[in-house]
């Protein structure tokens, strides 16, 4: 039986998400200014029809865990596939600054941080998708970290990301504890997407408790302009 995580922005957009979808026959996407997330049914979904109603020319989107086999007027590109990490038990506690809930009022400086070391995948409403946190420094934000897709079951952590001029503190690993171990007092499954080429990142993740579940295929499609 597959396992949802093996389509997470599918699974996202008919669970938790479904009010985000933008839909047509076999597939669905996130609007443009939330995510550039798309997803089709299956492999042998025909995906031509729902590339023409729901992208417009020239748009690029990402892919993750299947692609379809089948599409006409756009171009399919693989990169190379991600580490699928899970966490099983609570972390370990890291003691340091308080971390807060950022809320509307946070979101210029949620933006100024992402589009700093997070950049292409973070959009104007992505912090409408779930719960985002963050440790202010000096009057700046110093470190985020945040929810995305997911279920009723899952949900991934995503945007974990510190200001150059804060690294070295162990802010990531603190807002790393605290969600994870959020979630799991939840009865809900902590995952995320990692480059196997961000070794930092991935060996940080590997050491205060993730593993590798598998490794996810991981697509841009751009519809012909």
């Amino acid at each position: 039986m597959a396992d949802e995580l093996d389509q997470p922005i599918h699974s996202a957009l008919h669970s938790i998400h479904r009010g985000f979808a933008l839909r047509s026959p076999g597939a669905a996407r996130y609007p443009a200014d939330v995510a550039p997330f798309f997803a089709v049914d299956e492999a042998d979904t025909d995906a031509t029809d729902a590339i023409a109603a729901l992208l417009s020319p020239s748009e690029t989107v990402l892919l993750l865990g299947v692609a379809p086999r089948r599409y006409e007027g756009a171009s399919l590109h693989a990169f190379a596939p991600l580490a699928q990490m899970v966490c099983d038990a609570p972390l370990e506690g890291v003691e340091g600054p308080e971390i807060v809930p950022l809320v509307e009022a946070h979101r210029p400086d949620v933006l100024d941080l992402t589009a700093l070391v997070y950049p292409h995948y973070f959009r104007p409403r992505t912090m409408d998708m779930g719960r985002y946190f963050g440790i202010y420094q000096q009057g700046r934000l110093a470190a985020m970290i945040g929810e995305r897709m997911g279920s009723a079951a899952s949900r991934e952590i995503s945007a974990v990301c510190t200001h150059p001029d804060f690294l070295g503190h162990g802010y990531a690993r603190r807002l790393m504890a605290m969600l994870t171990n959020d979630l799991l007092a939840k009865g809900v499954r902590p995952f995320l997407h990692v480059s196997h080429e961000n070794t930092r990142a991935k060996s940080m993740y590997e050491r205060i408790g993730f593993r590798t579940r598998r490794d996810i295929g991981f697509w841009s499609l751009r519809r012909d302009g």
